[in-house]
């Protein structure tokens, strides 16, 4: 720290002496059979940033993670705040243009990718502005240093001028367009996520030097079980905050999302909080506890965001674990917080309704708050992002003013229930024109995956001469399994012009490795 103060200015300030306040032999980043302590952590975070710094680095600068989830990725990221550089997450899935377009448009100094896109990355490194390029195992290329090379050097970082405007990006797709790098300051995604507080509702240390006597007397540590992809929100947001509380990273090896092996590393493991993206990751859990392959009685709380999840499968989940606590935590890449819903064994298999503090809007057409039982869109207040890099029309779209206040309002609709909470509908720009009438297809998807026969459901519109749209289904069901009686079945459960006209059963619902609808590649298996 310098002195300007106690005060906790950026995730940066807080690894730059964390360690110093846990004993170097604990965990902190757990991975397979590798356990990294966190002493290790934090001689090989710094021996990295001045790696950073002295390929020409400087505060600001914009540091690319191409990576599976791994020990590696964090420890760039650590590395790139202790730096005051800025973590930039990169799709392992795009390809060649892809990919430049986003190192090009985040502009970024240093490329951290795993050997197995030395190949991508090298293709397209002539036209990049990277200062440096490191690789993370496998036979180092020509233009690249090697990861662990680096991280054993024994260089040392001199102390930062860390400043609470000291930023990270979160890139996301979206649903139209290019990827865009949402701009956050990492003071302000450190307050939403609790700022250090060591139990919910607690009073946040006020400063660092309190922060660092709950950290160095253990309240509030976790060992957090990060099952998505670090390189989306979800799982990235939990596991530094967990790592800012001098807690314990859990990670699967791996390229694909094992529920056998996670539910067996959670009992191993105990770890006592995990993160998941809704179905895709709660239905193969259910299926292999209820199988018998693990535990997860040591959970207290298991998180999802980003998708909408099921009640009956939650319900299947505290089966399980009977103390555990669900939270359903609304938020996007543009915001955090706009409501969460909570579900433990007193109302387990609730339908899903969200509350909120007052800082979450539910806006109509004309930009002002509607009334219960009427739908709009939802709109956040307080902390929120700066806006898109680099795109002032994008930012000016989705951060607007409402009666003198800035909110991040990214296109989700719901609806207002009698007591102020609300219904999630879905994404605005997913929505359905059938016959004049509007269908969110989450509703719809939600109804088909209540049927014992599906396990996963993608609903979308189709172009068709009568109905403008027709909604239409990609199901993942047994195979067995009768289009006619799925269609009578959500026909029992919602209005009939909900009901899907065509739906097609297939092996497996596309979607990205965080859980997320690929609706894109769904519309392509009915082409």
């Amino acid at each position: 720290m310098t002195e300007a103060s106690n005060a906790i200015l950026s995730y940066g300030c807080i690894f730059e002496s964390i360690a110093s306040a846990i004993a170097p032999d604990q965990p902190a980043l757990i991975h397979g059979e590798h356990t990294t302590s966190w002493g290790a952590l934090d001689a090989r975070t710094s021996a990295i940033a001045a790696a950073f710094v002295a390929a020409g680095a400087a505060p600001g600068d914009r540091v690319a993670h191409l990576m599976r989830n791994s020990p590696a990725y964090l420890e760039t990221t650590v590395a790139a705040f202790k730096a005051r550089l800025v973590h930039v997450n990169v799709n392992y899935r795009y390809t060649g243009e892809e990919l430049f377009y986003i190192l090009d448009n985040s502009a970024a100094s240093i490329l951290v990718f795993d050997a197995e896109f030395a190949g991508l990355v090298a293709g397209i490194r002539h036209r990049l502005s990277v200062k440096l390029f490191v690789q993370v195992g496998g036979e180092t290329a020509d233009f690249a240093v090697d990861f662990e090379t680096v991280a054993n050097s024994g260089a040392t970082l001199p102390a930062q001028a860390h400043d609470a405007s000291d930023m990270l990006f979160i890139y996301t797709g979206g649903t139209t367009g290019v990827p865009k790098g949402v701009m956050w300051d990492q003071s302000a995604i450190w307050t939403l996520m609790g700022a250090g507080a060591v139990a919910p509702g607690a009073t946040p240390p006020a400063s660092l030097a309190e922060h660092f006597d709950n950290v160095r007397a253990g309240a509030g540590r976790n060992r957090s079980l990060i099952l998505p992809p670090l390189m989306h929100g979800s799982g990235f947001l939990i596991a530094i905050y967990t790592l800012a509380r001098g807690g314990t990273v859990v990670t699967l090896p791996g390229d694909g999302f094992d529920a056998e092996r996670a539910v067996a590393t959670c009992a191993t493991m105990k770890c006592d909080y995990a993160v998941i993206v809704g179905d895709a990751f709660a239905r193969p859990l259910l299926r292999a506890l209820d199988a018998g392959h693990g535990s997860i009685a040591t959970l207290g709380v298991m998180i999802s965001s980003g998708t909408m999840w099921s009640p009956e499968i939650k319900a299947g989940l505290l089966r399980h674990a009977p103390d555990l606590m669900i939270v359903d935590a609304l938020g996007s890449s543009e915001g955090l917080g706009y409501g969460t819903s909570v579900q433990t064994r007193a109302n387990a298999g609730a339908a899903t309704r969200f509350v909120h503090d007052p800082n979450t809007l539910v806006l109509g057409d004309d930009m002002k708050p509607v009334r219960p039982g009427e739908r709009g869109r939802i709109a956040r207040g307080g902390l929120i992002p700066r806006g898109y890099w680099r795109d002032e029309a994008k930012s000016a779209a989705t951060f607007v003013m409402v009666e003198g206040k800035r909110y991040s309002l990214p296109g989700d609709w719901a609806i207002v229930e009698e007591d102020g909470s609300f219904t999630l509908l879905g994404r605005g720009s997913q929505c359905i024109n059938t016959a004049g009438e509007k269908v969110f297809p989450e509703e719809v998807e939600e109804a088909l995956k209540t049927h014992p026969s599906v396990d996963d459901a993608l609903v979308f519109g189709v172009a068709d001469e009568k109905w403008g749209q027709a909604v239409t289904a990609v199901v993942e069901a047994h195979a067995e399994t009768d289009g006619d009686a799925l269609r009578s079945h959500v026909r029992g459960m919602l209005a009939g012009y909900k009901t899907p006209k065509r739906i097609v059963i297939v092996a497996k619902v596309p979607r990205a490795p965080n859980g997320k609808a690929d609706y894109a590649a769904a519309r392509e298996l009915v082409d």
